[in-house]
This record gives C-alpha cells, structure tokens and sequence, in this order.
C-alpha cells in the first residue's frame, strides 16, 4: 500500500463509530465494517445516504397517506434490506423515529397478521442491537405488546375457526417482547405485577399464563438506583413459590428462564448463597438420570424438565463473587454425573448431559468476555467484587475437564465435546490441551478403532487455534503441529470415507492457521531466539516434506476415484454425494495449501504438476481439470498476455462436433470471462503480503495463529481494467453475438438448424452469459403500469457493484427466447436438452448478476461453520483469521450483487415469464419441472408481477376450455401450488388474487382434462387444498392507520441529514388518501362477499365431483372472521349442510355453524364491582393467597344458595375460578343483572335474518330429528371421543336463542338417554354440556325449569354408564362446570352427591359415578370446600372397599380433595380438607398391621366374607386405598405431605418386596411402587432429619425385608436431593453411619445391598473415601476365622458353622464387602489407593464363601470396567502387584 493510502485509511478508533460529524453531518450508529474494505469503498456513502433519505421519505409518506400496502410494506421492505446491506448507518435520532414509527404500525389493533409480523420482524432487527440506545433515549410502553399477546396467543375466536394465525407467530412476538423489554417504563413492572398477579391460582390454567407473561415481560436490565422499583418487588415473592413447588408443574421451568435472565442482568446484586442447594439440587433432577435398578418415572418429569440453555446461564451468572458456593457446588454436580458420560452408557438422557457439557464453557466464555473486553455500554456493569477472577476459571476448567474427555467418544459423536473444548481451550490452553494430544497421539497410531481417530481429531481441529498461538499459558503448544499433521497424513485413505473428510479438515484447519514456510536458515542469521523458537524453526523444515507426501495420497486419491471412466457414459453430470464431498475436500484443501505456502514449495509443486500432466495427458478429463482450473485460478490481468493464442482456441474448439468437445470449450470460454470481469481478491493468505520477503526481515513464526487486522487487511483486489473489459467484449462480439443471430433466423424459419446444432448454440450463449453476468447491464424496456395503484413511489434501487455497464446491445434488441422456444415447441417438442439450457438461460437473464443465490447461501453458511470452528469468543473485536475476514468482505460484495428486491417489472420480463408459463404446461414432465422452478423464482423477485400472471395460469382451468391437454392441466396446477420455499399462487394474502385462484380452483372440477382416475391429479388437488389451509391467514379488511402513527410519520419525513429536497404533502393530497383507504376498505368488503358468493356458485354446481365441492366447502369455512357476520347466503348452506351425506361436510358444517354463532352473540353488558364491600372485609395489607375472609362468599355454602328468584336476581355470581384467590383484580368486573342483558324469549320477528334462518331450521322437528340421528352415528368406531366442536355448535345454539328448542329437543333427549349404545350416549352427553353451559344469563325461572327436566335425564344417564361412555359423562360433568360459579350450580352438585357409592350395578358404576363427580368437583377448585369434607366424611368409612377399580378411583378422588391443601409461601391454611387430620385418622386404623413384626401376608379373600371380619384385614384393605391415594398424587399434587407420608413409611418398608418379580399380588407391587415414587420426591432442608430419622428406625427393624428395601430407597432419595443432604453435615454422617452398620447385617442379601449403595455413594461423591473408612475396612477384613475341625467320618461335613462363627465371619464378609465397593466405585479410572485395596482383597480370595465369591465378582467387574483403557491404567500398578493381578484375573488353565 502506498503511504498515502495509507494515511487515508486511518486507523478509526472503534469499528463503525466516526468522532466527529463530518460533512455528512450525522454520526452513523453501527455500519457494517467490511463495506470499507470493498474497492469502490469510496462511492457507498453517497450511495447509502440518498437510499436512506428516499427510505426516510416514502416511508413516512405513504404512513401519512395511510397507505399501508403496497407503499407501507415496500418501504419497509427496503428499509430491512439497508440494514442488511450496510448495518445500521443512520443517526441515533433516526434510529429511535425508525423504532417509534414500526413499534405504532405493529400495535394497530385490527392490523392484518402478515402485515404485523413484517414490521415486527424489521422492528425485532432494529432494536437488536441494545448498547445502541440506552433507555434514555427510547422508552416503549409495554400494554400494546401485552395487548397484543394476549389478543393473538390466547385468541378466544381461533378455536371456533374465526381467526387464523401463522404458526411463526408466537416466536415472533416473544421475541418482540424481547427486545422492547429493556426500554419498559420504570414504572412497568408494578403495572404487571397489579395486572396478572390475580391470575396466580395454582390450581388453574392461569397460572400457567401468569407465569409465562412475567417471564416474557418483567424488565430485569434496569439500573441499580431503579432495583426497587424493579425485581426487588417480585423477586421474594416467586422464589419462594419456585423453592417450595415440588411436583414441577409446567411452570416451573419457566420461573427458571425468568432467574437466569434475571441472574445474568444483574450479576453481584442478588445473593443467591441461600437457594443455591436447592437450586443445583432441582437442576440434578431435571437431567432424569436413572438411578438404582427398578427406578420408575414419573411422566411429568420429562416433559415439564427445564431447558438446560437456562440452567446453564444461571449458573453461570451466579459464579464468582466472594463466596465460593456456586464453583462447590458445580464441582459437586459433575463429580456426581462425571460417570454418565462415560461412552459404555447409553439413554434418552444423554443428549442433556452433552448439552450442558457444550453450553457452560461458552456461557463462562461469553460471561469473561462480557467482563473483560466488550466495549462499557449503558447496560449495568459487573461491579469488581463479583467479576470473575483467574483462580475461578481455573476451578471452572478443573471441575468439567474430566467428563469432556470422557464425552469425546460418546455415542452421540464428539461435536459437543469439541465445541467444550474449543471454549475452554480459549481460557485456559495448559489445562486442556494436554491431555486432549494424549488422547491423539495413540488414536493416531491405532488402525482397528478409526472411531477413535475422527473423534479426537474433531476435538483437535476445536483447539487447533489455541494451539498454534501457544502463547505466555502454554509456550511449547506449537512444537505439537508438525508431529500432528505428519501422522494425520495416512487418513487420506479411499476406503474409509469419513476418516477422510475428517482429515481434509484437519489438514485445511492447520494450514490456513500457519504459513507453511521452512525457516530452518534462520538459526544460523538470528541467535536472538528462544528454545521453543528454535525447535519450532528446526521443524520448519519438513513443511517441504509434508506438503510432497500430502500431494501424493491427493493424487493416489484420484486415480482410485471411480470418476475417470463413468463420467461420460452416464451422462447425468452427478457423482455419489460422498465422493463430490470428498472432491470437494481435496479441492479445498489443496487450495488451501497452495495459498499458504511459500514460493520455494510452491516450485516444488508445479514440477509434480508437470509431471503429472504429462502422465495423464492421454485423457482429456486432465484437459478439462487443468486449463479451466487453473484460468480460474489466475488474476484477469496475466492472461491478457496470452490472448491470441486463447482465442485460437476457442476459434477451433467451440464448433467441434463431439459433445465432450465443445463443452469444455465453452467451460474455458466461461472462465475466461470470469476471470477477466468478476470482482473478486486473489489471495487469502494468513498475512498481507505473502511470505516471499527473506527471512532475515519477516520471521513467519511469529504469525502461527494469527488474527487478521482488520484495519490493515491490505487485501489484494482484482478489479477489471479498461483492457480486460474490452477483451471481454471482443470475446462476446465474436461468440456470442453471431449465434444470437443463428438462433433467431431459425426462430423466424430463415435457416435450418439441426438438434445438434440449436444445443451447441445454447451451450455457448449460456456460457457466455453466465461468465458475463456482471459486465451485462439489466434488461431495459417498458414497466408494465397499474398493476397495483399507489400514491407513493415504488422504485427500485441500484447499487453499484464495481462496474459501469457496457453497452446493452445482446439481449435487449432482438427477442431472444420466444421464437426459438416456438420453434423447437412446434417441431421437436422431445428435444428436453435444449430446452433445459434454454430454461436456464432465461432463469440467468432474469436474475443472474455475476453469482448465483444458492451458490452464495451455501458459501455464507460454510463461511459461518468455519467461523464457529476457528472463532476467539473471549476477545471478540471481530478477531478472525486473515482468509475468512477476507472471505467475509467478498461475501458482502456478493451480497450487493445478489440484492435484486423490488425490481421493477417490465414489459421484457413480462415475455420472459410467459415462455416460462409456456414451458411449465408443456408435455415433457421433467421440463415441466425445471420451467416451474425458474418460473416460482422469477415471480419472488418482481414487484406485483404475480397480479399480472395469475390470470394466465387460471386460463387452463377454465372449465369452458376443450383444448387443454392433462400435461398443461398438471403444469398449471403445479404452477399455483408453488415450490416449498418461493410464492404460492393459490394462495396470496391479497383479496384481489384469492377472488380469482379459490373459485377457479373449484370449478376446474369441471373442466375435461381434469380426471380423478389418475392418482397424481387427486394428489395435487390433495396438496393444494393442504397448502391453503396450512399457510392461509386471515386477510384484513380495515386499512385504518391511527393518529398516532401519521404524527411520527411527519416527524420522519422531515428528519435531516440525509434527506431529499421533497416538498411535505399538501392537505389535498392527505385527504385523498384518506378517501383511497376508505375506498380500498369498501373494496376488499366487496371482495370478500363477492368471493363467499362465488365460491357458493362453485360448490352448487350441477355434476361438479365431491372431491371439488369438499375443496369448495373447507375454502368457505376458511373464510369465517370475528369481524364480519358471514353472508346471509353461506350462513344458509353451512346450516342445511349439518344434514349433509357426507361426513367430512357435515364436520366442516358443524365447526362452521359453532362459528358463526359466536359471530351472532349478543354483547352482554358487565359491570365493576368492588369485592370488599360484598364481603365486608377490608382488602388484606400484603399479599396473602388462599382463602381468606374478603374472598369467602365466593365459596359454596348449602344455607344460602339462591334458591328463590329473588335470591338469585340479588347474588353476584363470579364465573372464573382463579378470581380472588391470589389477589383481587384493580377493576373486578361482572355481568350485570338479569334486566339490563339482552332480552331472551324473543318471537322470530325480533330477530336478525341471520338468526332467523337458524331459528327456522331448529325449529323444524324433521330438520332437528335428522340432525339428531346423524350426530348420534358412530365414526369410527372406538376412537370416538366428547367432541369439542358439537359442543360449541349446541352451546351457541341455547346461549343466543336460550329455551326456543327445548320443546323440540326435549323428546330426542329422553330417547337417547335410555338407549345404552356408546355413540347415543355420547350425542346426548355432547347436548346437555351445551344446554348446561349455554344457560349462563337464563333468567332463574328459566333455568330452574332446565334442571327439572335435567335431573332426571341425568339419573338415568347416570345409572346407564357403561366402560365406553365413563370418559364422556365425565368430559361432560367438567365441562359443564367449567368457568361457572357453583351456586348456579347446586342442582347438579346436589345431585352427584347423592350417594355415588350406592352399590347399585355393581362396582363398574359406583367408579364412574366418583369419576363423574371428581370431574365437576376438579373444575371448581377451591371454591367448593363444604362439598370437599362431605364427600371426605361419605368416604372415609368407604376406604376398605373390596374392588380394585372402586380403590383406584377413590384415590384419586382422594387427591383432587387434598390438592388444594398446598404448603405455598404467603397462603392461609385452607379451609378444605387437610391432609394430617385425614392420615392421624387412618394411622388409628393401621394400629393392628403396625404393631406386628412379621411379614404382612395378602391372605384376605376377595369376597366380602360373612360375618365381620378382624381387624387385620380390614387394615390391609384400608392400606391398599391409601396406596393407590399416594401413587396417585405423586403426579399431581404441588406439594407433597412428606411428614405424614412418613409415618407410613415403616409400614411400607415392610412390605414391599425385595426381587424384581412381577407375579406378586397389587399389594405388593403397590407398596413397591409408591416406595419408588416416594423416594425420587424433593425434600425440604427441615425434613432431612425427619426422614432419617424413619430409616434409622427401621434399620432396628426385625424384617431383613424392610432393612433391604432401606438401601435402595437411600439410593434414590439421596441422588435426587443430592445437594440438600449435603448441605447438612449431621445429615451426611448419619447416611454414612447407616450404610456402614448396614454392611455387617446378619442377613447375606442385606449385606450385599449395603455394599452397592456404598459404592454408588462413593461414586456420585456423596461420601468420600478417606483413611479411617479403609483403615475400618481393613480392621474388618482382619476378623480371624475359628480353625476347621478335622471332619468326623460319619458326620455331615462342617457346612453349618455355629453361631459364634457366624458373628466373625460376618464382620470379616463386610470388611471384604467395603473394600469391593470402594474398587467399584471408580469404574473409570485407577485413583492411587486402588493397586493396594486389590492387594489385600486378593489376599481373601481362598475364604470360605461368602467371602471368595464376594472377592471374585469384585475382581470380575474391575477386569470389565477397565479393560478399554487397560494400557493406561496400568502404569498406576507396581510390577509386583501386576503380577498378582494377572494371576488373578487370569482364569487358570484346566490342562495345566
């Protein structure tokens, strides 16, 4: 670079940001930094300010003109299209206009749902950038996105089909939410709190939504000085909640999204030492790592598990600070789990395990970076006292090293343990680095495990980078690379294809990191130099070497590749996948180190070629592979040298007749002209300059890993000269252009061509024009006008891309395609090759400028792996390698290139797209094929051509047509249903398209190619119907834009700097637009019931096929809105077609009909009420949840139910549940009196005609009778189930006309009741929820009257229940009680509680009646506590029922009465039943099998005896209630009563059996399970002690049963609280105490058990192996055995030691049984105390059993756990102990 460049570059002090105003006049907020590297860098400032000013212009211009679309939309469109192209160029006041105006557009009520998530995604890529705007400058008010949520998400219409959303929407508004959340007001977050802190009943749905709207809206970025306005309001409130949840409801993950958010945003201001047991206890358990052998789990726990993103950022973000607890306790989790990643272990669990190992270094990574080197911003800083420092990192890397290694050969690959290593490489190289090269170095060597070798090398390549810098941490990192990249050669191998790819990368990753230059000369010049250099430079010199062996294996490589001899004769230019893969590998690699290497290897190189050139010149694929390759490979200028000998050969080559000829003819001609016209740098090496400087002034060594400097990049730039840009066009001239003529005098007739002849012409005008592509200038002629009116301007822009056109004279005077396409149409329609071409070179013309989309996607997304591969997070600052910054500057100038959005249409491409529609109709289904592709991307890229098309395209369809053939039929369906990615036609959000596609599509029935014999015709219509449902949503029909709005568009448009001289809109002007929006209202009005009407012209055709009149009907249901009333006319078919034939109708027509009943509601009035005064207490101080006195009338209470009219009329009935359980609402609102709601009873002149057309068929018995039989079908037989949608439909029915039907409807119900058949009974069940929940503002004569005749029905029904219809009485009962205030209620409740366990019907009815009942008594919650303690107090003496079905229920019914007896912070004890009252009782009765010590035998015959029986039996008969009572809630309830649990416990214990065997009897396995559940429970800190206390209890026990099952519900109970117990040392000792006096039992299996969960305490670190354990053990093993008498000859040997021998053998088995344990529970590794442990077991191995057969397994296993890496693991050993090992583990030989 010259020195005054030089100057001119400057070095700008931050990427992006200028220090003064220059003459431009504003300070750009971020640019992207690379468009400064670009060589015409100079020109886009100019460029990018006129673009921003007209953006600025139009944009607030058409807002103004309240023209959202097109000239809203456009605008835009363009404006997210400048943020990509130059970042976010514009000034801080623009920035926040940018954002007002888009955050006001988004939050129009009524705007259309694609229209809002377009300007939510532009607003979303706006404020992406936080540190941009700090909350000074922008502050957002946060209702209209709740607003808006609420409207979309929790849509009341969108499951009546009157409302239809995408499903992208929910991600785009929480991300919304997202990103407005730091710029909320102050005041925002007492606002939430006040709004959805009422919504917080645990026992609701609500709650689930409370939670998710804190998660998604409190602010947590607040400053310091505003914490108190801040979390410190909620932030006590919901741990609390969070610490005291024990059965993981849904929402409790999200709680944890909103800490760890809330964590990260203020790190070192919250103390979180207190939860953070409990929370690394609650993360241990949401991984659902198996424990123990017959561990069950609870379903729950897998779906609601946290997200371990999440939990990884908590805790990262509570690391550091003064107090070490976090790093303790992370420490803890992983040597917890360490043994899971081991690679022999295998479940669904492993996929967390991997993604918390890939997720915390990166998270610690981005945290360090956070603290350490981004740029201060407005965002709270880390205060120093909780910055990280060395030391923890040093911990962090410490504690999770051990299972990355072992993670790296794990079954799911090594992808995750790489990208761990690459994070943790960056932090701390010396710790991690090492031991991942001893892991190399053998897998190197080994040949039979090529697993192995891929793993560690993908490791290799995460650390390559902090390998190769070395640096102050790990100096002696690069002398590792030689060694390594040697070794690695023999991996380029033909035969194992992955070994391959793996190292291309490896070798490609290494040498774009190192210049490949020998230094060895320079020891002799410099003696400056360290050890590490020197050895490095020593090395150096077999860089020559490497780089010769590497060139051999490449060229043995492609003489073994199959491509030589199958090229040709194939003919369809593909290769395998794997080997283009593997071509593609050698070829980037090689390039790779041809751009690395220095000019004296570089001459090495061209020898071989030479040489090889001469070897393979006998096959013309060497021609081909040389001189294209490497034209494209040298800069433009060079070849100019030798242009007359280029041209010759071309002048000679490209007429040739052989195919094979002339193609790569016309290959060489296509890079010639690349070469000489692209744009493009020609060198990546990893320094500017290239190495070819003598050593003596550059050491290369010093640039080992080097980050390119972005300021001083100096890329080299190719940039066409005068003369290459002649010598293109002189080529052009003499190629190009004569066969242009040639084609269009045989277009005309003027000439005959052969087939030959026309292709060899296509070939050259297509290589002609895609090697030009960028020196042609658009095509030019006239735009096609009004397609679209607008009053703002829609032109497109330009940018400059490097080059000025040349003259245009190829393609724009004659009209290339049409004739010739014509002509080979007309007389060799099979002539698909050329066609082919020709549909490519339309495609070129249309979009092709110098690169091809897919081409530049795939480029941007390999740039971005290597990126990720080779990235330095830590420093960040854009710290790449030279080659990829320069590959990212060559990307952004394609990007320029490629940008071609809101191109004007015009007349050329008009004709362009309709030889392409041509072509998609024609006859050959491949050409068909390629022409619709071209054809759906042509349409993506100019403005509104799709208007112009879409006529043409429905031509074919016309039913009116006889001379459509079925290929166009086809083609032109095909064309409407478009490809997955581009525009369907069929279906575009436009009113003025849908009119003309839907009706087409339904009458083409009708049209005679169609034929539904051919299946692939049925299927296309299948899909596009599909397509339409899947991607319709609903289209606006108000264009309105608010006041609000227009006001920030005026403050736009007249924003300064840049801006255009534009005069500001007149009031005339304004007000016409204001008369075209109303208009263009009034238009699409017209529209939609134009296209209803239609639609129903279509489907009443005579002889139109069902399939066309289902398409027809399910196009009309998808036209339903919540703010229209459906025409009269439709609303008529969709009634007359709830009697259809079909069933598919009658299904669309029942949803359609519900629908539309919501659409006729009447609004009913409400009024605000004020709760306290109702109940006459005041409103409590602080929060308190639960019943409390000011929410008490809203209970149940049988003496003052509304019994009278009066009562009723007087009561103030609240239908929502959660209401006033938590807190009362700011504005608590009701329904008002009966007088002041619409008027019911009303005669059919009263009504609408909507209504009356309703009316009049329901009042018509035959249309009701037929309705009725229909719906009382079955479908399919044994799926049936409630169905929603009847409900609805009958539900709307009562609720707008209440009892005009009943006298109709009244006969058919006493008829189905009666009848017992499944699909009757569920008709009739589907009915009366409708009438139950419809009757909500009946007046009370009216209702009263309901319930007389209900009654009734429901006893029968009720009596009648059989095992197909239980569920849907029960979906009915809940239903119906859903959302409705009990007192209304009474009849039904009154009625269920009659007496449900009659013993009428057996015990099959009794269980469903109680299952009816819980259903409705679920749903009310806990405002029914009165009914709760009478159904408790009917079933208590029940509990001992005989019949299993009956126990089942009654334990769930038990658990939904105990539920809302919940331990939750701030909540008054409820005043529905408790749990301990209800366990003292049934311990009463459980006296008799406590007290017993013997095994409890289920010896109670299954009949009731007679007489009465003892109490035993009633006793078991109890406890198998109360079990299944307990195993039902552990799913379900929020808290678990653990102390009363506790008191059954021994009980259990004893019980419970202790081999996996399935043939036991229900108590048993029962007793089994509910143990196993139990165990896995979450455990408060105060019942530790508690519990213990139990087991030790039990140890005592006289059962060895109960002392066995012990252990295994210690196991459990221990890892699933892991970090509780650990917290509390008395806790650990007692466990530890417990396990050890439990190794000498008297009872073997006891014994052994104690063992193994020794060895599984030792292994997750809960207990720890130190010195007075093993010296206990040893004490133990030294027990001395009584000697052997001498046999007596007669006696029976000595088989049966007396007692006193026993004692001693004991304690000597369980010294043996520790010491196993203690060998067993390091499966992985050898710690240095293990070789003696083996020693002295060893010693034991001539015992008497037990003992030799306890020593034997021992060593058994250890043999099988550590036989993979047996060769490491025996350093650990002296010679003397291997030989006594081998001894041992060796089997002796029986012929020895």
């Amino acid at each position: 670079m010259e020195l005054a460049e030089r100057a001119r570059v400057g070095e700008p002090p931050e990427p992006g940001g200028r220090p003064e105003p220059g003459p431009r006049g504003f300070v750009p907020q971020k640019e992207i930094v690379y468009n400064k590297l670009l060589p015409y860098a100079e020109r886009l400032d100019a460029e990018s300010d006129l673009q921003l000013a007209q953006i600025k212009c139009n944009l607030g211009r058409a807002v103004q003109l309240q023209e959202l679309w097109p000239g809203g939309l456009f605008w835009t469109r363009k404006l997210s299209t400048y943020i990509r192209l130059y970042g976010r160029k514009f000034s801080k006041e623009d920035h926040v206009l940018f954002i007002k105006l888009l955050y006001e557009l988004v939050s129009i009520p009524k705007l259309e749902i694609s229209m809002m998530q377009g300007f939510a995604r532009l607003l979303i890529n706006l404020l992406k950038k936080k540190e941009l705007l700090s909350r000074d400058d922008l502050e957002l008010p946060w209702r209209p996105l709740y607003d808006m949520v609420e409207r979309i998400l929790y849509s009341k219409t969108e499951h009546l089909g009157l409302n239809w959303f995408p499903n992208s929407v929910e991600n785009i508004l929480k991300t919304l939410v997202k990103s407005c959340r730091p710029y909320f007001p102050a005041d925002a977050t007492a606002e939430m709190l006040e709004e959805w802190r009422p919504l917080m009943c645990p026992f609701d749905v609500t709650m689930q939504k409370a939670i998710t709207y804190f998660e998604i809206f409190l602010p947590t970025s607040l400053p310091p000085e505003l914490h108190h306005k801040g979390f410190k309001l909620w932030f006590d409130e919901l741990i609390g909640l969070w610490v005291s949840v024990q059965n993981l409801p849904q929402w409790e993950g999200q709680l944890v999204n909103l800490f760890a958010r809330l964590a990260t945003d203020n790190i070192g201001y919250i103390d979180w030492d207190p939860y953070v047991p409990k929370i690394f206890t609650r993360i241990l358990r949401s991984l659902n790592l198996p424990v123990g052998s017959s561990q069950v789990l609870v379903p729950r726990f897998l779906t609601n598990a946290y997200d371990i993103g999440h939990a990884v950022i908590w805790i990262t973000a509570m690391m550091g600070g003064p107090s070490k607890l976090v790093q303790k306790h992370l420490a803890g989790l992983f040597n917890s789990i360490t043994s899971f990643y081991h690679p022999s272990n295998n479940g669904r669990w492993l996929n967390k395990l991997m993604k918390l190992l890939q997720r915390l270094p990166n998270s610690i990574v981005r945290r360090l970076h956070r603290e350490r080197y981004k740029k201060p911003s407005w965002l709270t800083p880390v205060p120093d006292s909780h910055k990280l420092t060395d030391q923890d990192v040093t911990d962090f890397v410490q504690c999770i090293i051990q299972p990355v290694l072992l993670a790296m050969f794990s079954k799911t690959g090594s992808l995750e343990a790489a990208q761990a290593l690459q994070n943790l490489a960056l932090m701390r190289p010396e710790l991690v680095i090492p031991p991942v090269l001893e892991r190399t170095y053998p897998a190197l060597e080994t040949l039979t495990e090529p697993h192995q070798l891929t793993a560690t090398l993908s490791c290799v390549i995460g650390v390559a980078r902090s390998l190769v810098s070395g640096g102050r941490w790990f100096p002696e990192g690069p002398t590792h690379m030689l060694p390594l990249l040697m070794r690695a050669l023999p991996g380029v191998d033909p035969n194992d294809f992955s070994k391959c790819m793996i190292t291309f990368q490896f070798i490609a990753t290494f040498s774009t990191l190192v210049p490949l230059v020998d230094c060895s000369s320079v020891l002799q010049e410099r003696n400056d130099l360290t050890e590490v250099e020197r050895e490095l430079c020593s090395a150096t010199a077999e860089f020559e070497d490497f780089v010769l062996q590497f060139m051999d294996r490449c060229f043995g490589l492609i003489e073994s590749s199959t491509l030589e001899q199958t090229r040709e004769e194939t003919e369809t230019e593909k290769m395998t996948h794997l080997e283009s893969l593997v071509e593609l590998g050698l070829s980037s690699t090689f390039s790779t180190i041809l751009t690395q290497c220095s000019k004296e290897i570089f001459m090495v190189r061209t020898l071989l070629q030479k040489l090889n050139f001469q070897l393979l010149n006998s096959t013309l694929f060497s021609f081909l592979f040389f001189l294209p390759s490497s034209i494209t490979r040298v800069d433009g200028r060079k070849l100019l040298l030798y242009r007359e000998q280029l041209v010759k050969i071309l002048q000679r080559t490209l007429h040739l007749t052989c195919k094979q000829g002339y193609t790569l003819s016309c290959n060489l001609l296509h890079h010639l002209l690349r070469s000489t016209t692209l744009i493009y740098p020609t060198e990546y090496c990893s320094v500017p300059g290239g190495f070819d400087k003598p050593p003596s002034e550059y050491f290369p060594i010093k640039d080992w890993g080097k980050p390119g400097d972005l300021w001083n990049l100096g890329i080299q730039w190719h940039v066409p000269s005068l003369e290459e840009v002649s010598f293109a066009f002189y080529l052009l001239d003499s190629f190009l252009q004569p066969e242009l003529i040639k084609l269009q005098h045989c277009g005309d007739g003027k000439l005959e061509m052969s087939r030959d002849d026309i292709l060899q012409s296509l070939t050259i005008v297509h290589n002609c024009l895609i090697g030009s592509g960028n020196l042609l200038p658009p095509l030019k002629g006239e735009p096609v006008t009004n397609l679209v009116p607008s009053m703002v301007s829609l032109e497109e822009t330009k940018l400059y891309t490097g080059l000025e056109y040349g003259i245009s004279k190829y393609f724009n005077q004659n009209p290339f395609p049409s004739p010739i396409i014509d002509h080979i149409l007309d007389n060799s329609e099979d002539d698909t090759k050329s066609l082919f071409l020709i549909i490519k070179i339309i495609g070129d013309l249309l979009q092709f400028q110098g690169s091809h989309k897919h081409e530049f996607d795939s480029r941007w997304k390999s740039f971005n792996l290597v990126k990720k591969s080779m990235e330095n997070r830590l420093h960040g600052k854009k710290q790449h390698i030279r080659a990829l910054l320069i590959d990212r500057v060559m990307l952004q100038h394609e990007l320029r290139t490629l940008t071609v959005e809101g191109c004007e249409y015009k007349k050329i491409h008009q004709d362009m797209i309709r030889d392409l529609l041509r072509l998609s109709t024609s006859s050959y289904s491949q050409v068909r094929n390629k022409a619709q592709q071209t054809f759906f991307a042509a349409l993506g890229a100019y403005n509104f051509c799709c208007r112009d098309i879409i006529p043409l395209v429905l031509e074919f369809l016309r039913p009116d047509r006889q001379d459509v053939t079925q290929q166009q039929f086809k083609g032109a369906l095909y064309c409407l249903l478009g490809n997955h990615s581009g525009v369907c036609l069929a279906n575009l959000h436009d009113w003025d398209c849908i009119v003309q596609t839907w009706p087409a599509i339904v009458s083409s029935g009708l049209s005679q190619a169609m034929s539904l014999e051919k299946p692939s015709i049925v299927r296309l219509f299948d899909d596009l119907a599909e397509k339409i449902h899947r991607q319709y949503e609903t289209i606006g029909l108000d264009f309105t834009i608010p006041k609000s709005c227009v006001e920030i568009a005026e403050l736009l448009q007249q924003s300064k700097n840049p801006s255009i001289n534009q005069i500001l809109l007149s009031p005339e002007k304004i007000k016409e637009g204001i008369k075209r929006q109303q208009e263009k209202n009034a238009d699409a009005l017209r529209n939609y019931e134009n296209l209803v009407d239609t639609l129903l012209d279509g489907v009443e055709q005579r002889n139109l096929p069902w399939k066309f009149e289902h398409i027809g009907i399910g196009l009309l249901s998808l036209l339903l809105r919540d703010d229209r009333v459906l025409p009269l006319r439709a609303i008529r078919f969709f009634v007359e077609n709830l009697n259809h034939d079909a069933i598919v109708v009658r299904k669309m027509a029942i949803s359609a009909v519900a629908g539309i009943l919501k659409q006729l509601k009447r609004t009913h009035k409400k009024l605000t009420i004020n709760p306290c005064e109702i109940s006459g207490y005041p409103k409590p101080t602080q929060i308190i949840a639960g019943d409390r006195p000011d929410n008490h009338w809203l209970h149940y209470d049988s003496k003052t139910l509304p019994r009278t009219k009066k009562e009723w009329d007087s009561s103030c009935f609240v239908e929502k549940t959660h209401w006033g359980y938590y807190t009362w609402p700011k504005n608590m609102v009701v329904y008002a009196g009966v007088e002041e709601q619409p008027k019911l009873g009303r005669s059919r002149e009263d009504m609408t005609e909507a209504e009356q057309i309703i009316f009049d068929h329901f009042s018509d018995p035959k249309f009701v009778e037929q309705l009725i039989t229909f719906l009382s079908l079955e479908d399919r037989k044994g799926k049936d189930k409630f169905n929603p949608r009847r409900f609805c439909l009958f539900k709307g029915i009562f609720r707008n006309f209440d009892d005009a039907f009943l006298p109709v409807l009244k006969p058919h119900l006493e008829r189905l009741v009666a009848d017992s058949h499944e699909s009757t009974q569920r008709c009739v069940a589907e009915i009366i929820a409708g009438l139950i929940r419809g009757s909500k503002h009946w007046t009370f004569e009216k209702v009263e009257k309901l319930w007389e005749l209900l009654c009734p029905l429901l006893r029968t029904a009720l009596s009648n229940i059989t095992v197909e219809t239980y569920n849907d009485w029960g979906a009915c009962i809940a239903t119906s009680c859903e959302s409705r205030d009990p007192r209304k209620l009474h009849w039904l409740f009154e009625l269920l509680l009659e007496s449900p366990l009659s013993g009428e019907g057996g015990s099959f009815v009794d269980a469903c009646r109680l299952y009816v009942l819980q259903g409705g008594l679920a749903q009310q919650e806990w405002r029914v506590p009165e009914l709760l303690h009478r159904l408790l107090k009917y079933l208590e003496p029940k509990l001992t029922q005989v019949y299993k079905n009956v126990r089942e229920r009654i334990g769930s019914v038990l658990t939904y009465i105990f539920m809302i007896d919940v331990s939750l912070p701030n909540t008054a004890p409820t005043t529905s039943p408790h749990v301990p009252e209800f366990t003292a009782r049934i311990l009463e009765k459980l006296k008799p099998l406590m007290d017993v010590d013997e095994e409890i035998q289920n010896h109670v015959m299954e009949e009731n005896g007679i007489g009465e029986e003892d109490e035993r039996t009633q006793g078991i008969k109890l406890l198998k209630t109360i079990l299944k009572w307990l195993m039902a809630s552990a799913g379900r309830s929020f808290s678990t009563a653990v102390t009363e649990q506790l008191q059954l416990l021994p009980l259990f214990f004893k019980i419970a059996p202790v081999e996996n065997d399935n043939s036991y009897d229900e108590l048993k396995r029962d007793a089994k399970l509910c143990l196993s559940l139990m165990s896995q429970g979450l455990l408060y800190p105060h019942q530790v002690p508690l519990v213990l206390q139990v087991l030790k209890q039990t140890a005592r026990s006289s059962s060895w049963h109960a002392r066995y099952t012990i252990l295994t519900y210690l196991q459990t109970m221990v890892f699933y609280n892991l970090f509780i117990f650990l917290n509390n040392e008395d806790a650990v000792k007692d466990i530890r105490w417990l396990v050890i006096s439990l190794l000498e039992d008297e009872q073997l299996e006891v014994r052994e058990m104690a063992a193994t969960t020794l060895s599984g305490l030792l292994q997750c670190n809960f207990l720890t192996m130190d010195s007075p354990m093993q010296i206990h053990f040893e004490q133990l093993c030294k027990t001395k055995l009584p000697k052997k008498r001498k046999r007596d000859p007669g006696s029976v040997g000595d088989t049966i030691p007396s007692a006193g021998n026993i004692a001693e053998l004991v304690k000597r088995h369980a010294g043996v049984l520790g010491l196993g344990a203690c060998v067993l529970s390091s499966p992985y590794d050898v710690p240095t105390w293990m070789p003696q442990l083996l020693m002295n077991l060893s010693a034991h191995l001539n015992d008497p059993q037990p003992i030799e057969m306890t020593v034997k397994k021992t060593l058994s296993n250890f043999r099988r756990t550590h036989h993979d890496n047996w060769q490491e693991h025996k350093q650990q050993f002296t010679d003397d102990q291997l030989l006594v090992l081998t001894d041992l583990l060796v089997s002796p030989c029986y012929y020895a």
